[in-house]
């Protein structure tokens, strides 16, 4: 890869105060290199900013005040909410502000779950996040459908084969993630859709690992709802977001009820606001929603797509180096034609994941060790974890260098 690739890292590295030169050493005063952007990535100053500017200049709530300060508040956080749309080339009534896509995937099956029972059906992907696995499951028990399972092939991409058989008839919902956590695969969401739209069936789509990491247009994904946080796409923590298609959101009742999502209230009943309000009950995270804004000025400003050709970039040339390492077995695509996100998961034989990710931490390259919240995947391949390497826009070729070393360093030491 060339330098081109990586001026994105250059440029971008100085605006993330955990990475300037000051900050940017671990406690024994080695260089800091976080490689665990797929679990948090970190936030720029410009989102700090925004959201220090609420807190200090007009710290007020929103939708409420008569005064000039509520006024403020209540613009900024729907020009975030404008702005969120932008990026999802969504309107802006189609966006709910929610805690983050955990919330957002619970939020939108909790009501879509008591539509199901008995013979019917929901098809998720053996890769999913616990937040949009187990909500299915426990759902299932309770009303009594069915969640079928599409796995994996051998190259770690999913079986369509297999999605072909399970999409039918009695499927309901299909709800699936679009770039994984552990394993780095993009899903082939346009067959999903296709196979999902031939049945009349609900497309959910957990967009957690890509929205600021690639272009995302909902009008051209066509799926009925999508969920994301804001502090993996370098945006406050607590703060995330449910798109839904307007009539789709008109049609589900509220899932919280309190202020600002009523419309009349009487001692008998009560009528509701039209989406996004009626469900942002209460005092929303305004704070976080306007520090979300920020976060979609910043990744529109280096470009979406830029983020995607370097993270990208990025992945291959950590696999090229790991290849080289005795003993350690990626597990997600290889493949330089498959698309894939920027995450890097892999094992050393012989070494626990826990213990690999703890020395790589003593030597401050920061990484992930685990199940990665899919443990049925896990078990699927028969591992008690890997350890993960996912990267940002700030990352560059030391990092990766800095991770090929830890990882030599860990295999002399645990291997002893």
């Amino acid at each position: 890869m060339n330098e081109q690739e990586y001026n994105i890292a250059g440029l971008s590295r100085q605006e993330f105060p955990m990475l300037q030169d000051a900050a940017c050493r671990d406690r024994n005063g080695r260089p800091f290199h976080y490689l665990d952007s797929a679990a948090s990535a970190l936030t720029p100053e410009s989102v700090l900013r925004a959201m220090d500017g609420y807190y200090r200049q007009y710290r007020c709530n929103v939708h409420r005040g008569m005064y000039d300060e509520s006024a403020r508040a209540t613009e900024e956080y729907e020009t975030s909410r404008i702005k969120v749309a932008g990026l999802l080339n969504a309107a802006p009534e189609e966006i709910v502000f929610t805690r983050g896509a955990t919330e957002s995937l619970n939020m939108v099956a909790y009501k879509l779950a008591a539509r199901l029972g008995p013979g019917d059906e929901v098809v998720i992907s053996i890769m999913e996040h616990h937040a949009n696995l187990v909500t299915w499951q426990q759902f299932a028990k309770q009303y009594g459908f069915k969640v079928r399972f599409i796995g994996l092939r051998d190259d770690f991409t999913l079986d369509m084969d297999e999605a072909r058989r399970l999409i039918g008839p009695q499927t309901k919902v299909v709800s699936v993630m679009h770039v994984s956590n552990a394993l780095g695969t993009v899903l082939p969401l346009g067959e999903l859709h296709d196979l999902a739209r031939q049945h009349g069936a609900t497309v959910i789509v957990d967009a957690a690992q890509s929205v600021g990491h690639r272009p995302i247009d909902v009008q051209t994904m066509d799926c009925d709802f999508l969920a994301f946080s804001g502090h993996k796409m370098y945006g406050p923590t607590g703060i995330g977001v449910l798109y839904g298609k307007h009539e789709r959101l008109d049609a589900l009742d509220p899932f919280l009820y309190g202020g600002d999502m009523i419309l009349e209230v009487t001692e008998e009943d009560s009528k509701w606001n039209g989406p996004p309000h009626k469900f942002e009950a209460g005092t929303p995270n305004i704070a976080g929603a306007i520090g979300l804004g920020a976060a979609v000025d910043f990744v529109t400003a280096v470009g979406v797509e830029n983020i995607e050709r370097h993270e990208r970039a990025l992945a291959r040339r950590a696999l090229s180096r790991l290849a080289d390492v005795p003993g350690l077995k990626i597990y997600g695509p290889t493949n330089d034609e498959l698309d894939r996100g920027g995450v890097v998961s892999f094992n050393v034989e012989g070494i626990h994941p826990h213990d690999m990710t703890d020395i790589l931490g003593g030597e401050g390259v920061c990484t992930r060790g685990g199940h990665h919240c899919a443990m049925p995947l896990m078990r699927r391949l028969g591992l008690p974890g890997t350890t993960r390497a996912s990267f940002g826009l700030y990352n560059g070729e030391k990092d990766i260098e800095a991770l090929q070393s830890a990882i030599l360093k860990a295999i002399k030491t645990l291997k002893a």
